[in-house]
Formats: C-alpha cells, structure tokens, sequence
C-alpha cells in the first residue's frame, strides 16, 4: 500500500511518518509511506492508495475528496490527538480501515 500524508508544507508530518513505519507489521514492510505539502495534491494523489490529511489542512478534505474519490482513492483527516502525539500506530490504523472499505 500507497499512503499519502500532506500537510501545510510537508515538513511537520515527517515524524508522524517515522512512527508509522515502525508501527508496520512484519508483512507491511514493503509499504510506501510519505509526506508531502499539499499544493502538490493535484500532481500526485493518483500515486497512492490512502491520503491522509494534517489537522492544519482539514479544511481542503472535501475538495480532496472530489478528486481523489474519481480514482476510489480514500481521503481522511488525521486526529488532530494522534497527530499531536505522533501515535503511529493509530494514524497506520485508520489508513488500513480506510483501504480496507474502499
């Protein structure tokens, strides 16, 4: 799997993308996980499987959600609690739900 997080300037969120990967199962190893800012949304949401937004942006969800939901692509707001505390295993757990129910 594919996950996009993207926040104001795809800087802030490269913690959280740390504790997710160490979060990953055995089997998950081989997932891509990445942050970028997103003014680059439109260049690149096709690439991914889950999009994951910062609290900071959460007001862009539904424009995000239409252009993301003609490729099937799930758009969703991170908690702003486990964005805060970087909780890893809760962000990584919304994004498998998340591809799981698409």
């Amino acid at each position: 799997m594919k996950i996009l997080l993207l926040c104001a300037a795809g800087m802030s969120t490269s913690l959280v993308v740390s504790k997710m990967e160490k979060a990953l199962a055995e089997d998950e190893k081989d997932w891509i996980i990445e942050a970028r800012p997103a003014e680059r949304f439109d260049d690149i949401y096709k690439d991914y499987d889950v999009i994951l937004l910062g609290p900071q942006i959460r007001f862009k969800k539904k424009d995000f959600e239409k252009i993301a939901g003609e490729s099937g692509i799930p758009v969703e707001t991170i908690n702003i609690r486990d964005y805060g505390l970087a909780n890893g295993e809760n962000i990584l757990n919304l994004a498998r739900e998340l591809y799981n129910n698409r």
